[in-house]
């Protein structure tokens, strides 16, 4: 659920584990444009870490939720990177994952999880050289480094109301967690013990990409899904129907550049088959939207629209 307050765990990776910083130089625009954007969107960012090929970021949402947030951030510093480093095409890979966490019983796990990234992936070699590492939040919390915009405070408090302890008690906590090695629990995509999947909302009423988890135990989970349904169905009940394919069609094809009308069109490149598939099953299985109305959009048969999604449903059961 993209709504106000709720903490998500975003991964962002570069296109086929590509570099997404070369320099000090693009880490200080990356971290800039957060500095912005949480002001201006009433973000709040408690830990982050970035990485040679991918950044994360642990967050509450803001008044509007992540969407905006992300959308800005990744197409601002695609653009910037992309100039500076005379480059062209995609940056990233997909947009972004988020996983919906439930504060009180993740918080501080994933806060300390993240924070030990670069001493997990060989970027740092100790703690020690962790707490110099100007890349991730620890710093900050340990009073190492200044940063305006990152929830500092909300953190120590959880350990002691007087600061000096309070980061001898963070330290600790993170120095507990050295040895535990990789948390799939905390990032993979697969379902375990109290995760779920779920289907996350945009800003502007639509879903995020398939394949969003909860995290949380069963109540909470629960309760997220069914803000989700009862939104989503307030959203459509009110005829956004065809509003909705339109902006999937074009959202879509101006992200994998393709031309619009050649999709609608029934053209048979292979990318743009498999870019109808995919909107096709979007459109079905995200929103309810019947075979013979996407048919009608996307320029073929409603049994050409049923094969599509077949072949969807087999190859995201198979990833």
């Amino acid at each position: 659920m993209d709504a106000p307050g709720v903490l998500h765990h975003v991964m962002v990776r570069g296109i086929e584990k590509s570099d997404i910083f070369q320099d000090d130089a693009d880490r200080i625009a990356f971290l800039s444009r957060i500095g912005q954007l949480v002001v201006s969107t009433k973000t709040r960012i408690p830990a982050w870490a970035l990485m040679p090929n991918h950044v994360h970021l642990l967050l509450f949402s803001g008044p509007q939720g992540i969407s905006q947030f992300m959308r800005r951030l990744l197409t601002g510093y695609a653009l910037y990177f992309n100039r500076r480093h005379h480059r062209s095409g995609h940056l990233f890979q997909n947009r972004y994952r988020s996983i919906v966490c439930e504060e009180e019983a993740y918080l501080l796990e994933l806060v300390r999880y993240i924070h030990l990234n670069p001493l997990r992936g060989d970027v740092v070699g100790s703690l020690k050289e962790l707490e110099k590492y100007p890349w991730s939040g620890h710093a900050v919390l340990m009073g190492l480094t200044k940063n305006d915009w990152q929830e500092k405070d909300y953190i120590l408090r959880r350990f002691h109301r007087e600061r000096t302890e309070a980061v001898r008690a963070y330290a600790g906590f993170v120095a507990d967690g050295e040895d535990r090695g990789r948390r799939p629990e905390l990032t993979e995509d697969r379902n375990r013990g109290g995760w779920s999947r779920v289907l996350t909302l945009r800003e502007d009423g639509g879903r995020l990409e398939q394949g969003g988890r909860v995290l949380g135990d069963e109540d909470f989970v629960s309760e997220i899904l069914r803000q989700a349904d009862d939104r989503l169905m307030r959203q459509l009940s009110i005829g956004k129907r065809h509003d909705v394919m339109h902006r999937v069609i074009r959202e879509t094809c101006a992200d994998e550049e393709v031309n619009e009308q050649e999709l609608r069109h029934g053209g048979q490149r292979r990318k743009v088959s498999e870019l109808r598939a995919r909107i096709a099953w979007r459109l079905s299985r995200e929103w309810g939207i019947s075979m013979a109305e996407i048919a009608r959009q996307l320029g073929v048969s409603t049994s050409g629209i049923a094969n599509a999604i077949r072949t969807m449903e087999r190859k995201v059961k198979s990833e």
